[in-house]
C-alpha cells in the first residue's frame, strides 16, 4: 500500500522538518509540503497537486487534521471526495490518537466527527438567531453593515469618476485603481444610483 505524506505550515518562517520526519516514520516515500495559509484550498498547490496524483488503494498520511484541511466541514468533503476514490487517509495525532479512515473504528472517528461538526453549526446559528431577535427587540438591529456609504469620500469620486467615463475616458478597472474600491463596490453603486434617479 503506497503511502503519500502531506506537511503543511501556514508561513514561510515556520519549519516542516518536524511533520516530514514523522511522515518518513509512518511510511511515506513521496511528501508533498508547502509553506501556505489552510484558509484557501485554491492556494495549496501542493495540496490540491496530491488530489490529483493519489489512486485508488493509496493513502495519505498527515500528522494532524489542522495540516489537512481548513475545517471540519472540509475535512469531511475531503474524505468522502477520496474515499469515493478509493483512497484512504490516516491522521497520526487526532486528540492523541492515530485515526485510520481505512478501518472501521476510523469510519467510527470520522462519523462521530461529523456529528460534532454538525452540532456546533447548528449551535452557531441558533446563536445567531437569538442574537438577531435579541437586538430586534431592543432596536438596535440594522442588519450586515455597508463597508462604502454614501458618505464615503473615496466611492464618492469613484462615481463622479464613472459618471464622467465621457469627458475622462476612464474604464472601470482605471477607476478602481485610482480610488481603490473594487469593481463590484463601483457597479453595486451606480446601480443604486440609476435606481434613484429612476424613482
Amino acid at each position: 500500500m503506497k503511502k503519500l505524506g502531506y506537511a503543511r505550515v501556514s508561513s514561510t518562517g515556520q519549519n516542516l522538518s518536524a511533520q516530514i520526519n514523522q511522515l518518513k516514520e509512518a511510511g511515506c516515500n513521496t511528501i508533498y509540503q508547502e509553506k501556505v495559509s489552510g484558509r484557501k484550498t485554491a492556494n495549496r498547490e501542493q495540496f490540491n497537486k496530491l488530489l490529483e496524483d493519489v489512486n485508488d488503494g493509496e493513502t495519505i498520511v498527515v500528522t494532524k487534521l489542522d495540516r489537512f484541511a481548513r475545517s471540519t466541514k472540509d475535512a469531511l468533503q475531503t474524505i468522502e471526495m477520496l474515499e469515493e476514490k478509493g483512497v484512504s487517509l490516516i491522521v497520526l495525532n487526532m486528540g492523541g490518537d492515530k485515526v485510520d479512515t481505512s478501518t472501521a473504528i476510523g469510519k467510527l472517528m470520522i462519523t462521530v466527527l461529523s456529528g460534532i461538526a454538525e452540532f456546533e453549526a447548528d449551535m452557531i446559528r441558533e446563536r445567531q438567531i437569538e442574537g438577531i431577535a435579541e437586538a430586534k427587540a431592543r432596536g438596535v438591529y440594522k442588519g450586515r453593515p455597508h463597508t462604502y456609504t454614501e458618505k464615503h469620500g473615496g466611492l464618492q469620486h469613484a462615481i463622479e469618476l464613472y459618471k464622467n467615463r465621457h469627458i475622462n475616458g476612464y474604464t472601470v478597472k482605471q477607476i478602481a485603481n485610482i480610488t481603490k474600491i473594487s469593481k463590484a463596490t463601483i457597479y453595486r453603486a451606480v446601480k443604486g444610483y440609476k435606481l434613484e434617479e429612476q424613482n
